[in-house]
């Protein structure tokens, strides 16, 4: 490191940072220079000849070789503090001699080579280094032309090894951007005659030679990427086809392999590419040849055209250029050897297009998108590559086929967007059907090609791609459908077994359907699809679209060029059967003007895709005025400038099939000619010398290519056929003999229809696609979005899932079945996330099948086969995972999964808290759903007792089980294999969630819902083939138990579910007359449904509790069993809800259900309790249910069931409900008037109600009862203070109640023997009390009433009749003391009040009558109540003042109404 500071001084740093990576190297560079000068001498002095020489004056020199190197001896030491300003060409020319040299025989050549690589490799020179592109191009143009002799076989091979190290040294060496485009050309060049002369040699220098050949393709093109567009590059353009190495060929392969005259063997170049000597008469040495040949004209090409210069600089795109085109066409003899699927193709060595097709991969593997970014590369790969390319791809060798593969689909990663047409013609004339088995296609081929397909369809873009680009262009083909059929109808076996290619073909299937899974999101809505419809005509070839940056202009654009698609192929289906019904139906759907013009006809020919190419010739060629406006509008369409002749009649004429009649052929030609000479009028003078040549070449085509023609028409006879045609002038001869050639070569197909097997390998095809490539639409990129998927998925969707079900159905692999059930689960999320509900339903319904739960079986057996059958628990799995992941989206597929849930309850599979969870933790409503639901009944859950048997042990166990020995036959024992199939399906629903599809039904589309419960209530109404009766009841009651928990979990949707579960619950309900399970089930699921939905649904309230009398027409024996827990719910129901209950409706439900409790034994006391609970205290009274309540009340006063106690409290509840209607009353004065008068009314009405209702128990046989409810009664006609009655009202309640209940009582003491009812004569007491009681109270107010002296006459009637009562026989002395002192004091009242005065005398007066009954109960209470002489003052007094307290007419008894 001294040097570097005494050469650069204060640049120490700097110095020592740029020569750092090879300071030690040089520091010892004297010593390995002179090391290897040494090694090269002591090689040359093993031979004598290298020894001395003598002149002819006998001076002896050395040879001027050695004399090199010794003379470079003297100078390296000298260099020691200098090697970095040292030319490295001054101490490598020594070993650069030696290799030039044809006199070092191989060994010393050889040394001299390893000498070079040794200084290349270690990197001595690098892009710093003083002259050192002159170094490399001397290393480059030495080993190019290293020449050594021969001596053994073995030296040969080594030194050609060597010759590979050190040029691919010079590649890999920092320095080799200094390389000129010539000598990296040389390079490749050297290397490739290694590569063909190793064919001769030992099989290591073979693979080395390659191995060196892929090397330096992939330093050369890992360059690209660092060069800057080239402008120099030659414009794009389509190659002609008429090659003219094609013609040389022959004359090729007759070269004879050429040695030096004294044996030794060479590599020269000098500066030109130099003719290649082999060693072999091998066909591959033609190629050699052919690339000097090639390298030559190009390289003098690329000299003309830029000075000479071009080759000279640097290396980039021009060495590039060569080097790719060299290899393309290494691909072009297969140009000339037939190359088909048929049975016997010509054979042909596969080893140099598959070594060429490996370099060409290297190249763009290397070259990547960059390529794309040069015009003559890209050039080259869009037309003669991708041509060779297809030929290939039709051999019939897997290996070329796979690597060609490899090739197109690095063309598509990188350079899609520039190869659209190519990419659609490979796709589909090799790929689909190579993989379809068309025209004798190898199995190998198939899979080949198969493999490629699914490798492109694991690429997420790819997919979408395909449909953007080619099934939406009108102009190309379906590639996506054609694809999606290929996979569909490839991934199962017809009549075979599974093989690899179906396993890919489903791979594909999956990996496209996983593609559009991963880019939709968990939660999305269909597209908005825009209407599609032509409302009016728009010509459908000038459709652009406005942004291919915007997602949603192209979106829509190729929507809607899919849409035309589609209908113009309908369209050339009609013109296929008839030409002019197919042209009215496009004019009917708006693709042709209402009015047909020329030019949309034409265009309508032009591009639409599947016509009958022989109508379109016969209409283009028939004589009507139209039609010839038509055929030359559609000439118009085709654009043939800078084209030759032939190619633009081939372009023509592929279009369409030419007529066979003269005349249509010659208007056909007319047409064309008059547009060929528009844009091409250079060498033709007009266009009727175009028509004649064109005519002359159709001519020609027939000549050449008829089989039937024997002799052939010869360049002198096409050319003297044509002279004078140019406007009575000649030709160029070069011109019709290029023309001649063409012909000759390339035939011009005048029926498309014969090269149907793969037409776009054909020239002339090939042509016409180039030429389409100026007008296709660009290459859409599909990056991650799902913009298309909609429209992939809908044809799809239908295929993948029927071949996806094939499969699952036929094979028993699991990682096969696994990759099926991914399938199912993405097809599933896709559906979802694009709402398509039907096939999301046909997904389920194939899935469900697979689950064998549908198929019934003896339950044992069913048990055994599904816990070992691993395709049915996936089945199972994946059904559940759709339930549960997109319930939103199932409709009819519910009925099939709750088919397979009902199947895992008969079994006994699923958990008893299943239904608890999904009624959203809720707990069984009585004991007895508590003690139904904690047992299972199925095989599963034997076999787990049994399990759990087993671990019973310990002395006690063992006793008990001695205790039953004799009790019972002991079960039998499962067997291991049960227990882990047991166990196996036990993993597997906890896997499935099956309790979250009913407790997360809350979260479920309406729609969705609804069928949910459908297909609830049809599971538990259905009854089920092989089933018995109590099998079928579990199942109903395990489908209404989920019915009702759906229920309870959407109680906000209740009524979107409401109608169908009560018309069930209903059903079930009125058609079942014995207790059971499943009306236990519906009674008690109705219960908890009203009660936790009122508290959330007063709008619902009604509803609701109407729905509770279904119990009110339960059987009489089911409403006995059932009647305590049911008064239980309700009494829940009602101190939980009893502010929400405001109807009349509610609450006569809820009264009906508790009055029919008063008489059962069991239900009675909470029956009681509840109604305790409405009416203590007035609390949930209300004027909607208070004559309910009393009517209810009543029943349990009158009910014998309970105590006593329980009647006199449930007189006391109807008495002090009294309470509630003063309450009301003072509210009702705060209306006015009709409303008030309405509340008034109500009021009355209710009290008549009660009155009526405490009259009913005032005759109960019970004393206690019997006393207390007169009491009662008394209460509620004395306690009303604040209610307004009417006296009509009053009067009523005189006549209903409390005459009546006189008269009853009466008669009940009458004719009923005391035993039964005791002590009537104190209730009788009680009575006549509580009848002058309350007519006294209210006696002011009666008073004005007209009927007040018939009121008056029936009370006294009654004490009459009392009087005269008689019990045992004998006058109730009670009876009889108590009535007198009653109406004694009654008089006295009404004396006092002034109602009984004397009047007039009259019989039917007030005064006369009422003393005539008193009279018949006690003669003596007239002077009671009137002492002395009062009465007479009384009635002078009368007479005195001439008037009455009360008019005679108020008082007079109608006639006939004396008495009541």
């Amino acid at each position: 490191m001294g040097f570097l500071n005494q050469q650069h001084g204060g640049n120490t740093v700097i110095g020592e940072s740029k020569y750092s990576s090879t300071a030690h190297y040089r520091s010892g560079l004297a010593c390995m220079v002179n090391s290897e000068i040494g090694a090269v001498l002591a090689v040359m002095r093993r031979n004598v000849r290298w020894g001395i020489r003598y002149t002819t004056d006998d001076d002896q020199f050395e040879h001027s070789l050695i004399q090199s190197f010794k003379e470079l001896r003297k100078q390296i030491f000298s260099w020691q503090n200098q090697w970095h300003t040292i030319s490295p060409v001054l101490y490598l020319q020594p070993f650069l001699d030696v290799i030039k040299s044809d006199e070092t025989g191989a060994p010393i050549t050889g040394v001299a080579l390893s000498s070079v690589y040794k200084f290349l490799s270690l990197e001595i020179l690098d892009i710093d280094t003083v002259n050192v592109d002159d170094a490399l191009h001397q290393v480059v143009d030495a080993v190019t032309s290293c020449r050594f002799e021969v001596t053994d076989p073995g030296s040969e091979e080594v030194v050609l090894m060597k010759i590979l190290q050190v040029l691919l040294a010079c590649m890999k060496n920092k320095a080799s951007v200094k390389l000129s485009n010539q000598h990296v050309c040389n390079i490749v060049n050297t290397c490739f005659r290694v590569v063909h002369q190793a064919s001769s040699k030992g099989e290591l220098l073979q693979r080395i030679a390659r191995h060196t050949m892929h090397e330096l393709v992939r330093c050369i093109f890992s360059h690209l990427r660092d060069i800057a567009n080239v402008k120099h590059a030659p414009s794009q353009g389509g190659r002609s086809y008429t090659k003219k190495e094609v013609s040389a060929l022959d004359e090729d392969c007759s070269l004879e392999s050429k040695q030096l005259d004294n044996g030794s063997m060479g590599l020269e170049n000098n500066s030109q590419p130099p003719p290649v000597e082999v060693t072999s008469n091998d066909c591959s040495g033609v190629l050699v040849g052919k690339m000097d040949e090639c390298k030559t004209e190009v390289g003098q090409e690329e000299d003309a055209e830029n000075g000479g210069h071009v080759m000279m600089e640097p290396y980039g795109i021009p060495c590039m250029v060569e080097i790719l085109h060299f290899l393309c066409s290494l691909l072009n003899v297969m140009d000339h050897v037939e190359i088909g699927l048929g049975p016997n193709p010509i054979a042909y060595d596969e080893d140099v297009p598959l070594f060429a097709l490996g370099l060409i991969n290297s190249a763009i593997e290397l070259g990547g998108a960059s390529i794309g970014d040069h015009p003559k590369l890209l050039s080259l790969i869009q037309d003669e590559l991708f041509h060779n390319l297809m030929q290939f791809g039709l051999s019939m060798s897997p290996l070329i086929l796979s690597t060609v593969c490899s090739i197109v689909h690095n063309l598509y990663h990188h350079l899609r967007t520039k190869l659209k047409l190519q990419l659609e013609a490979f796709f589909s004339c090799v790929l689909l059907r190579i993989a379809k088995g068309k025209h004798g296609a190898s199995y190998q081929q198939q899979e080949v090609a198969m493999e490629t397909l699914v490798d492109l369809c694991r690429q997420q873009e790819f997919v979408s791609e395909m449909y953007a680009n080619f099934d939406c262009d009108i102009s190309c083909s379906n590639v996506f459908e054609d694809l999606a059929n290929l996979l569909s109808k490839s991934a199962f076996p017809v009549n075979g077994p599974l093989s690899a290619m179906h396993t890919l073909a489903l791979d594909g299937l999956i990996a496209m359907i996983q593609g559009m899974a991963s880019r939709v999101g968990n939660v999305s809505l269909p597209p908005e699809q825009a209407s599609l419809d032509l409302e009016e005509y728009k010509p459908f070839w000038m459709v652009k679209c406005e942004s291919y940056n915007n997602s949603g202009h192209w979106v829509a654009f190729l929507r809607k060029m899919k849409y035309i698609k589609r209908r113009l192929m309908v369209g050339a289906d009609h013109f296929n059967r008839d030409p002019k019904k197919g042209l009215e139906f496009l004019q009917g759907i708006h693709l042709l003007p209402d009015k047909l013009d020329p030019k949309s006809v034409a265009c309508f020919f032009r591009y639409t895709t599947g016509l009958d190419k022989n109508l379109v010739g016969d209409y283009l060629g028939n004589h009507d005025e139209f039609c010839i406006q038509v055929l030359h509008e559609f000439a118009r369409t085709f654009d043939f400038q800078d084209m030759t002749l032939d190619t633009a009649l081939r372009v023509f004429l592929e279009t369409f099939r030419l007529p066979g009649e003269s005349q249509k052929i010659q208007r056909v030609l007319e047409a064309f000619a008059e547009r060929y000479y528009e844009q091409s009028p250079h060498i033709l003078a007009n266009k009727d010398a175009a028509l004649l040549l064109s005519y002359s070449l159709i001519l020609l085509n027939t000549d050449q290519h008829n089989a039937q023609v024997k002799k052939k028409m010869t360049e002198d006879d096409f050319i003297r056929n044509n002279r004078r045609i140019n406007g009575g002038s000649d030709l160029p001869r070069e011109y019709l003999s290029e023309l001649y050639r063409s012909i000759c070569e390339n035939e011009i197909r005048m029926t498309p229809e014969e090269g149907a097997g793969f037409p776009v390998t054909i020239p002339s095809n090939w042509i016409s696609l180039m030429h389409k490539m100026k007008q296709a639409a660009p290459f859409v990129i599909c990056a991650s979005g799902a913009h298309l998927d909609y429209d992939m998925f809908a044809i799809l969707s239908g295929p993948t899932i029927a071949a996806i079900s094939v499969v699952f159905d036929n094979v028993e692999q699991e990682d096969i079945l696994q990759s099926c059930i991914e399938g199912f689960l993405a097809i599933a999320k896709i559906a979802a996330c694009y709402h398509l509900d039907d096939v999301l339903n046909d997904l389920v319904v194939s899935l469900c099948k697979f689950t064998t739960l549908l198929h019934p079986l003896p339950a044992e057996e069913t048990l055994l086969a599904f816990g070992n059958d691993n395709k049915a628990r996936m089945a199972t799995g994946a059904v559940f995972a759709i339930a549960n992941r997109y319930g939103d989206f199932i409709r009819s597929g519910w009925k099939n999964i709750l088919d397979c849930i009902l199947s895992l309850h008969k079994l006994g599979f699923l958990p008893t808290r299943l239904v608890s969870d999904a009624a959203d933790e809720l707990e069984p409503s009585s004991e007895l759903e508590r003690g139904r639901l904690a047992t299972s009944s199925g095989p599963a859950a034997r076999i787990l007792s049994t399990a759990h048997s087993r671990k019973s042990s310990g002395l006690m166990g063992r006793f008990s089980q001695l205790l039953y020995l004799d009790s019972e036959e002991p079960a039998s024992q499962p067997s291991e294999e049960e227990l882990a199939a047991h166990q196996r399906i036990l993993q597997m629903i906890q896997d499935c969630h099956i309790d979250s599809i009913f407790a997360e039904s809350k979260f479920l589309q309406a729609e969705s819902l609804l069928q949910l419960s459908q297909a609830l209530i049809l599971a538990a109404g259905r009854r089920r083939k092989g089933n018995n009766f109590l099998e079928d009841e579990n199942i109903a009651v395990f489908s209404l138990e989920l019915l009702i928990a759906v229920a309870l979990n959407n109680r906000d949707r209740i009524m979107l579910l409401w109608q169908g579960i009560y018309e069930h619950i209903a059903s079930v309900v009125q058609s079942i007359v014995m207790p059971c399970a499943l009306v236990e089930k519906a009674v008690f699921g109705l219960l908890r449904i009203c009660q936790r939905l009122l508290p959330y649904k007063e709008d619902l309230t009604d509803e609701l509790l109407k729905s509770l009398q279904l119990i009110l027409k339960l059987d009489a024996r089911v409403a006995d069993a059932y009647c305590e827990h049911i008064t239980q719910e309700v009494m829940r129901l009602v101190k939980a809800n009893a502010m929400q209950i405001r109807s009349h409706i509610g609450w006569r439900t809820i009264t009906s259900l508790l009055s029919i409790t008063a008489r059962h034994p069991e239900a009675s006391e909470t029956g009681f309790e509840t109604l305790s609970f409405i009416m203590s205290g007035g609390a949930h009274l209300l004027p909607a249910n208070y004559v309910l309540c009393v009517n209810a009340a009543r029943q349990f006063a009158e009910s014998r069931v309970g105590h006593v106690e329980r009647s006199i409290r449930s007189l006391d509840l109807m008495a002090g409900s009294i309470v509630c209607l003063s309450k009301w009353s003072c509210k009702t004065k705060e209306a006015s008037g009709e409303e008030a008068m309405k509340m008034y009314q109500d009021i009355g009405e209710m009290w008549l109600r009660l009155v009526q209702g405490l009259k009913k128990v005032c005759l109960d046989q019970r004393e206690e009862v019997r006393n207390h409810a007169i009491l009662s009664l008394q209460q509620s006609f004395t306690a009303i203070d604040g209610i307004y009655l009417p006296i009509e009202l009053w009067f009523q309640c005189f006549d209903l109640v409390i005459f009546a209940l006189l008269d009853d009582l009466l008669e009940i003491a009458q004719e009923n023997s005391p035993k039964d009812y005791r002590n009537m004569e104190g209730s009788l007491a009680l009575s006549i009390k509580l009848l002058l009681k309350v007519f006294l109270q209210f006696m002011h107010d009666l008073y004005q009433s007209a009927s007040f002296c018939k009121l008056w006459l029936g009370v006294l009637n009654r004490m009459e009749k009392y009087m005269k009562v008689k019990f045992r026989g004998k006058r109730g002395e009670k009876i009889h003391e108590l009535v007198p002192e009653l109406l004694k004091n009654a008089l006295l009242v009404m004396k006092a009040r002034g109602i009984l005065v004397p009047s007039d005398v009259s019989e039917d007066s007030f005064w006369q009558l009422t003393w005539l009954h008193v009279k018949k109960i006690s003669a003596s209470l007239q002077v009671e109540v009137f002492p002395g002489n009062e009465l007479e003052q009384l009635q002078v007094k009368q007479i005195q003042t001439g008037g009455t307290p009360v008019s005679d007419e108020n008082i007079v008894v109608p006639s006939g109404q004396t008495t009541v």
